[in-house]
């Protein structure tokens, strides 16, 4: 008989896994005795997260670190080959890499900075590892493979998509860009819900809050100054919501569903529409693959 996902050692993969939340949910599983795979923009702060977080692990604990700038479509595809040669399974995904910007700036495949890293590289991720989170899918019980989707409050700021214009190409403005981001992210979430839920995996996704951390260092002086507010959390806090989402049994059966703070919250209406979510998923997969067919 193969091995069960309670006999095996798990895998969770943490994008934006060098820093704040990420870093604290991979030093969580770590500890917990998971194969902990992350990826970071920085190589120096990759390599001080991998050494912190190996000698936090217990339990038989491992930790892999990849180094990928997420707003380039390329370099996530490379991360993706990278996760393949680590491990044949994964069991969570945890989609955290993201930012603000503090202007409009275009990435070398031509897409608008903000949308790439928060909403296309999850998208391209998740898609590109689905065969291993499949595999982990098909000898676990049911909902006990899940992605998970750090998404944000600042989705009630986007009342709708602008579908005409998803890379933001007229009249940008940052606080716009990270709002329909994060709405994208729900959307998301909703669609590959549905997408996967007969396959045994639960789509999942949570607003983190207001973190003490370095997710506004490229933003303008209104999101800094909104981030250093006195009301932050450490990174822990919300940390604990991403383990408790990977791992509660009675989530299982949940998918779809927004949370904050080990609670399930009602999104705006807007990112409960199955029309959005599904429109989304087809414009997200015709911008990449125009670029990737580019690029090739």
């Amino acid at each position: 008989m193969g091995e069960t996902a309670q006999s095996r050692q798990r895998c969770v993969v943490i994008t934006g896994a060098s820093a704040g939340i990420g870093k604290a949910s991979a030093q969580a599983f770590a500890r917990m005795g998971w194969h902990v795979i992350g990826t970071g923009r920085d190589e120096a702060r990759c390599e001080e997260a991998a050494r912190e977080l190996a000698a936090g692990a217990a339990n038989g604990g491992r930790v892999d670190f990849l180094r990928g700038d997420f707003t380039e479509m390329r370099d996530v595809l490379s991360v993706a080959r990278q996760i393949g040669e680590l491990t044949d399974r994964v069991d969570v995904l945890v989609n955290n890499a993201g930012g603000v910007r503090d202007g409009q700036y275009r990435t070398s495949e031509g897409l608008e900075a903000t949308f790439a890293a928060n909403h296309l590289a999850a998208f391209l991720l998740t898609r590109a590892l689905m065969p291993l989170l499949e595999r982990a899918a098909g000898d676990s019980a049911p909902g006990l493979v899940r992605v998970i989707a750090v998404s944000s409050s600042g989705h009630v700021g986007c009342q709708e998509m602008r579908w005409y214009d998803l890379n933001m190409d007229a009249a940008f403005n940052t606080s716009a860009a990270y709002c329909q981001a994060k709405l994208a992210n729900l959307l998301f979430a909703r669609e590959l819900d549905r997408r996967v839920r007969d396959k045994g995996m639960v789509s999942l996704a949570m607003h983190p809050g207001r973190v003490a951390s370095n997710f506004a260092s490229h933003g303008d002086a209104q999101m800094q100054a909104w981030m250093a507010n006195n009301d932050s959390v450490p990174p822990e806090q919300p940390a604990r919501t991403i383990v408790w989402l990977a791992t509660a049994q009675e989530l299982g059966g949940m998918g779809g569903r927004y949370f904050h703070d080990l609670k399930e919250e009602e999104p705006a209406s807007q990112a409960l529409d199955d029309d959005a979510a599904r429109k989304l998923w087809s414009e997200s997969e015709r911008m990449l693959d125009r670029i990737l067919v580019t690029s090739n």
